[in-house]
């Protein structure tokens, strides 16, 4: 079950002129900052609120968030849902007939594991379903 936005990620060409950018606009500091080796990305996570931002830039050619900026520039990249079971959901979507981009759970940012469905599946928007690692 998709319980609540969980993130909204934003594509950035630099990370630390970004960082400095959304802590003035959100008189906060950045809470995390990691990079995430398979999807050749560095992010930097904001709480504001009830909700989160994550800052993305690519760390490697041809990563998708390279390939984002490269097509489309910097700016709104996607919106994550948090789930109570992403395996289930993961099923449940495929069963509706939506596509993914993941039809298995990887690990992600922020400790979560994640999958993406299609733009093409969610009228040209890219979804993007977590839940919390256990430990």
């Amino acid at each position: 079950m998709i319980k609540k936005i969980e993130h909204l990620g934003i594509a950035v060409k630099d990370l630390n002129v970004s960082i400095q950018l959304y802590e003035k606009l959100f008189q906060s500091e950045c809470y995390k900052i990691e990079s995430v080796e398979s999807e050749g990305v560095k992010t930097a996570f904001f709480q504001v609120g009830e909700s989160k931002i994550e800052l993305l830039e690519a760390s490697k050619q041809g990563s998708p968030i390279a390939k984002f900026i490269e097509k489309k520039g910097p700016g709104f990249h996607h919106v994550a849902f948090e789930t109570t079971d992403i395996d289930i959901e993961i099923e449940r979507l495929i069963n509706e007939g939506f596509e993914l981009i993941h039809l298995t759970p990887k690990d992600g940012a922020d400790n979560k594991r994640i999958a993406f469905l299609h733009p093409k599946a969610v009228d040209g928007l890219l979804l993007e379903l977590c839940q919390e690692k256990s430990t």
